[in-house]
């Protein structure tokens, strides 16, 4: 059973960073690409990053220049570096990670860690 463990969350005053990180347990082929969305309290979730497994990126335009995504490939780890966090960047954060195009497609999801930015 491959599960996606999420680690880094927690309470940070505006301005600041914290860095997440989705590690994945069991035997798992190597994911197409990862992601970290976000769902904020009576939101829809929404998409904040991408990684493909050749490490081109895309990311969501509220936190273009603030937020980097990378991974291991080695250790099909994916970690979501969030600098000068806002308010509004509070949600929980989800990581995700799908194959696609293979016998051996998947697409599993963390259980989300909670970031909240307040003073």
């Amino acid at each position: 059973q491959v599960q996606l463990v999420e680690s880094g969350g927690g309470l940070v005053q505006p301005g600041g960073s914290l860095r997440l990180s989705c590690a994945a347990s069991g035997s798992i082929y190597s994911p197409s690409a990862m992601y970290w969305y976000r769902q904020a309290p009576g939101k829809q979730r929404e998409l904040v990053a991408r990684i493909h497994s050749g490490g081109s990126t895309n990311y969501a335009d509220s936190v273009k220049g603030r937020f980097t995504i990378s991974r291991d490939n080695a250790k099909n780890t994916v970690y979501l570096q969030m600098n000068s966090l806002k308010p509004e960047d509070k949600a929980v954060y989800y990581c995700n990670a799908r194959r696609w195009g293979t016998i051996n497609d998947y697409d599993y999801w963390g259980q989300g860690t909670q970031v909240t930015v307040s003073s």
